[in-house]
């Protein structure tokens, strides 16, 4: 079973379409609709692990308030942006589907911003920083910026969104943060980050997993009636994703330093789509599939491309800095 968790949190861009098209099945072959009373259970699956290894505490560090503060601009200014832009250009008609393309670029920062801004030798510290405070800024700013952009065409229940942040963000990352103390007291902090650590992010995939198996077992006779749904709803992302990348790397070359440049792009790239994903089917009910459908395609484009970055890395900010060599023994 741990073996089984472990890959399918390694390997997301295998995991996430079987998990679609497990779901697209199941929807044919019996009716979804039970599936949404799991939704919550799932969610919590989905977020309360990934608080256990947050380490809130790296807000209180000081240092590196440039690095942060672009990433907050291109968070929450530029992404905003051009996910609305998007929105109304490819899905003017489809309110629900421009509200995922809002929701993924106002959810920025998640456990994977850090996992690879460390496979490509990144500041992973910053990029630490980045995750908690694009979490706690994102959860705050989402559904201000909802109802601002898209309260004329969507009905946006302000206060309901609000509590479904509470439940799905604050009070996960406070049983996090309390269980993470407990186990560091029991433990100790080597003992947690060594051997504990690394065993909760599987448990997350596992709740992603299902969320994507619900959303799309919800829309399968949809999709199976409109064949032509799915590549209409990834070409719009691929695009925003590209020119996420394109704007980040520039912006990090012109005003970083290697390891900061590549945590600015990975700060900025990587959605939380989990809490995107979880707000889309809470807080919007059946309504909440649309949104979901183009979320859960999200995971496969955000996957892949990050790790298509990894391979670009030197070539675009050169070579990591070469471990200076320990100094030769004295003789006598």
């Amino acid at each position: 079973m741990w073996n089984v968790l472990n890959w399918l949190q390694k390997n997301l861009v295998w995991s996430i379409p079987l998990a679609m098209l497990a779901g697209l099945g199941f929807g044919q072959v019996a009716d979804p609709g039970f599936l949404r009373s799991a939704i919550l259970l799932l969610t919590f699956l989905m977020v309360y692990p990934m608080m256990v290894t947050m380490n809130v505490k790296e807000l209180l560090k000081p240092g590196g308030g440039t690095l942060q503060g672009t990433t907050l601009v291109i968070n929450f200014l530029l992404m905003p942006a051009i996910g609305y832009a998007a929105g109304l250009l490819f899905f003017a008609d489809q309110p629900m589907v421009r509200l995922a393309l809002l929701l993924t670029a106002l959810l920025p920062t998640s456990g994977m911003t850090i996992s690879w801004t460390g496979f490509a030798k990144g500041n992973v510290p910053a990029a630490v920083k980045m995750t908690v405070v694009g979490l706690i800024a994102g959860s705050l700013l989402a559904p201000v910026y909802l109802k601002l952009l898209l309260g004329t065409v969507v009905e946006i229940p302000v206060l309901q969104v609000f509590m479904q942040i509470a439940l799905i963000v604050f009070l996960p990352l406070g049983l996090g943060t309390l269980t993470q103390r407990w186990l560091i007291g029991k433990y100790g902090e080597p003992h947690f980050n060594q051997k504990l650590k690394p065993k909760f992010p599987p448990f997350s995939t596992l709740g992603v997993l299902g969320i994507v198996f619900v959303s799309m077992a919800l829309k399968s006779q949809d999709i199976f009636a409109n064949p032509g749904l799915l590549p209409g709803l990834l070409l719009p992302l691929v695009l925003v994703y590209a020119l996420n990348f394109a704007i980040s790397t520039v912006v990090g070359k012109a005003m970083f330093k290697r390891g900061d440049a590549i945590a600015l792009v990975y700060g900025t790239v990587m959605r939380n789509l989990s809490i995107a994903l979880a707000i889309a089917m809470g807080v919007f009910g059946s309504a909440g599939a649309d949104a979901a459908l183009l979320i859960a395609l999200a995971y496969i484009v955000q996957v892949q491309a990050a790790a298509w970055y990894v391979k670009l890395t030197d070539r675009l900010f050169g070579a990591p800095p070469a471990a200076a060599a320990p100094a030769p023994a004295k003789a006598g």
